[in-house]
């Protein structure tokens, strides 16, 4: 059965078209061979976004019980988010606007989910089926006094003031 687990990565300090141009290169690819292709890139950008596969991997493992090898990138966004304005001085006077742009980027991993939480799953629902079935109605049991402990008498401590 295959299940979907996300990652994103919001205002991130680096303009979209630099960041896309890795995103596209990930994009299709299993999630370890991906991680692994960041790794040896130059570009700046590719270390946040190697973190971000990585939670993705984690989130999918951890949260819907996917297998990790056999995860693959199925979808691999990058937008632009809030741009910071910024002054720059210039001849004669006049000022020319820096843009500073950041980037929100949105991964989503597909994977086969693990057999053994396929097994857990079902022993779930067997359970639950047993719960909602009428249970047996259960004879009360009789309550037995407890047994007094017989007590020595306190001479040993009238013969120590002696």
């Amino acid at each position: 059965m295959k299940a979907q687990a996300t990652a994103k990565l919001r205002s991130l300090r680096m303009s979209p078209r630099k960041v896309r141009l890795l995103i596209d290169l990930v994009r299709g690819m299993g999630a370890n061979e991906a991680i692994v292709q960041l790794q040896f890139s130059k570009k700046a950008a590719a270390r946040p976004v190697k973190k971000l596969i990585e939670s993705a991997v984690a989130n999918a493992t951890h949260n819907s019980n996917l297998d990790p090898n056999s995860l693959v990138v199925k979808t691999a966004m990058v937008d632009g988010g809030p741009i910071l304005y910024r002054w720059m001085p210039r001849a004669f006077g006049r000022a020319t606007k820096l843009r500073k742009r950041t980037s929100h980027i949105t991964i989503v991993l597909e994977g086969d989910v693990k057999a053994e939480a396929k097994k857990d799953k079902k022993a779930q629902e067997a359970k639950e089926d047993k719960k909602t079935e009428t249970p047996k109605a259960e004879e009360p049991k009789e309550k037995k006094p407890a047994a007094k402990k017989e007590t020595k008498p306190k001479e040993k401590k009238a013969e120590a003031k002696k």
